[in-house]
């Protein structure tokens, strides 16, 4: 097999006489060798690749060549599709494979035409947005293969419309659906069921694994095979399904279902509407309680307020008077049957978030705009996960061009309890001295200091002006976003396009095609964006990424840390934010051809012993204290 993969790769091998331009790369032959061997011994396998090592082809090359089922994981639904229309159809032409292939998302990505036309015969609400969303979705229902709504031009991943057209888990009817033959996310799981090679999320993965648990039957098939790819985002995604939420936006579409029932079947039951325009009005009052931002606490403290205790029995209440009125229902249409299950266990679950007596897990809140969701989340995931790849006898690939602090592999193996045979660092064949420039910029102020949005919006304004636009602002909050946009906006010609403007797809697009464009961005824009060429030229970082002290989650798991006597800053907080610095500055240097300064304006990289653990986890670019050195170098390249 290792013969086989190292000819795969070969200056004379199928891959060699399938791409212009292709020259064997021994990082990448090294880590396909590893993978395959991994695949054949059913073993765990960890991988950090740096950026431009080809990792892709290096894991799908041993998938495609190996004999049993392989299932390929990816943290974003961009790379997830990148993956399956674009990577895997190459690879497998180039290597005339024979093994079937399928993509499979989660329900809420495929359209539910039994939804839509419920929703198209009785229009659910009287936002214009939403009406011709809907006329949109039809449309694209009459064209559809796949039923993914990715494919329906105009409706993106925040589309009002999108409610009302999938299914959750929640409202599915399942075999009672009068579509369900024709279900497409029933269709895409056929599909996948007879695959050899089947690309899914992460999120995707963990519902699975919730699902089993549970006794129900699988999303996916069982495979030989689990390759992660961006594995650094695991353990965050399975704290938050091996926990438990309820959220205020499922109770609400709740009742945007049974209101549609209500009116299509049963608008006699007078009762009915009244009891639901009643629990709305709690939801929304509880909603209130949290004050008009978004925010995120500590839910037992919000416990002891009376009046969030109030509005929470108000809600509970309400709730189990429209439970009571819907049994009344269930002879006069079979389609409240499986909404009266789901009141009922909404009660369950807003009842239990009274008890937070329960140790090793953090009890938080979050808020949106519009809804409120209670967390109970566990403070280790590590003995979960590894036992659930204990069940499986199957081999683990877990790849990512970010996973180790201080050129060490331990803060992630640790977090997933993972015992690897194998564990490798594979550096990126870029050329960093020569291509890119990295300036710690001195007279900065501190990085909460009030002049520190001033100081950054001046040395912006200096590198936009010799990078000729072509710059990425990444920044660590909102506020701070949005008090340089104010800034800049009114002092370059360049069009500065900032996050949440538009949908992140459209904004990329934007700046790619302008070609001299500046884009500002938090947390999204750090990971899975891909610029290459000279349109990027310069990536400009606020501050250290240190996630925000106040943070619940956090918090908790900083006090379980000290409990077990260990340093939570150098267990927890530093080896979070050297891996988040690390994606944000991987968006630079995307190619061998590239070239770009990376910014970061955080004196603590140098004034703070911890400073050095950040560096040494950093390519190994030129540095420079002189903003001036910086400008030069971006007016070379430009």
């Amino acid at each position: 097999m290792i013969a086989v993969i190292k000819q795969l790769f070969s200056a004379t091998g199928p891959l060699a006489l399938s791409f212009d331009g292709y020259t064997p790369r021994q990082p990448q032959i090294d880590m396909a060798v590893a993978v395959a061997q991994a695949l054949k011994n059913s073993s765990q396998l960890v991988v950090e690749a740096g950026t431009g090592t080809g990792k892709t082809f290096a894991y799908l090359a041993p998938a495609l060549k190996s004999k049993g089922r392989t299932i390929i994981s990816t943290g974003s639904k961009a790379l997830q599709e990148q993956l399956y229309h674009r990577d895997l159809p190459q690879l497998v032409k180039a290597l005339s494979a024979t093994k079937k292939t399928a993509l499979l998302k989660g329900r809420a990505n495929y359209l539910c035409t039994y939804r839509l036309n419920q929703h198209v015969a009785h229009v659910p609400t009287d936002d214009p947005d939403v009406m011709h969303q809907l006329a949109m979705v039809a449309k694209f229902a009459s064209e559809t293969q796949s039923g993914d709504l990715a494919d329906c031009i105009g409706i993106e991943d925040d589309a009002k419309v999108l409610p009302y057209v999938n299914s959750t888990a929640d409202n599915c009817l399942g075999k009672e659906c009068p579509d369900f033959q024709e279900c497409y996310i029933r269709k895409a799981r056929l599909t996948a069921a007879e695959a050899d090679v089947v690309v899914i999320n992460h999120h995707l993965f963990f519902a699975d694994m919730a699902v089993k648990e549970s006794g129900f039957a699988e999303l996916m098939p069982t495979a030989d095979a689990y390759i992660f790819d961006e594995a650094h985002q695991l353990s965050e995604i399975a704290s938050d399904y091996f926990g438990e939420s309820v959220s205020t936006k499922k109770l609400v579409d709740l009742i945007n279902d049974l209101r549609a029932i209500y009116r299509a079947e049963i608008p006699d039951m007078l009762q009915l509407g009244k009891s639901l325009n009643k629990l709305e009005t709690s939801v929304a009052d509880l909603r209130l309680q949290f004050g008009v931002d978004g925010s995120r606490g500590d839910w037992r403290e919000k416990l002891s307020d009376k009046q969030i205790c109030a509005a929470l029995h108000r809600v509970i209440s309400d709730l189990d008077f429209v439970y009571q009125v819907l049994k009344l229902c269930l002879d006069r249409s079979d389609k409240i049957e499986h909404p009266f299950e789901r009141a009922l266990a909404f009660k369950g679950q807003l009842e239990r978030v009274f008890d937070t007596a329960q140790t090793g897990f953090s009890y938080w809140y979050e808020t949106t705009r519009r809804f409120l969701t209670i967390n109970i989340t566990p403070l280790n995931v590590s003995a979960k996960f590894s036992q659930m790849m204990q069940g499986t006898g199957a081999a683990f690939v877990f790849t990512s061009a970010t996973l180790s602090v201080d050129n060490k592999l331990d803060h992630f193996n640790a977090s997933l309890g993972l015992k690897p045979a194998q564990s490798m660092m594979v550096d990126s064949p870029f050329d960093y001295p020569n291509q890119a420039l990295l300036c710690l910029p001195r007279y900065l102020p501190e990085s909460h200091a009030d002049n520190m949005p001033h100081a950054i919006v001046k040395l912006t304004l200096e590198l936009i002006k010799s990078a000729q636009g072509r710059c990425f602002v990444l920044f660590t909050s909102y506020r701070m976003m949005h008090l340089v946009a104010e800034g800049l906006t009114t002092q370059i010609d360049y069009p500065v396009y900032m996050q949440g403007q538009m949908s992140k797809r459209i904004i990329l697009e934007k700046f790619t095609r302008h070609g001299n464009a500046v884009l500002l961005g938090t947390a999204s824009f750090w990971e899975g964006v891909d610029v290459r060429g000279s349109t990027l030229s310069c990536v400009i970082i606020d501050k250290l990424p240190f996630a925000a002290p106040d943070d619940p989650l956090l918090q908790a798991k900083m006090q379980d840390c000290q409990m077990q006597g260990k340093d939570p800053f150098a267990h927890i907080q530093l080896p979070q934010a050297v891996i988040a610095l690390k994606q944000g500055v991987g968006r630079l240097i995307r190619d061998s051809k590239d070239k770009g300064v990376l910014v970061i304006c955080d004196n603590r990289l140098v004034t703070r012993q911890y400073g050095q653990v950040f560096l040494k986890s950093l390519p190994a670019m030129r540095r420079t204290r002189s903003l001036e050195v910086a400008n030069t170098f971006l007016q070379q390249i430009n």
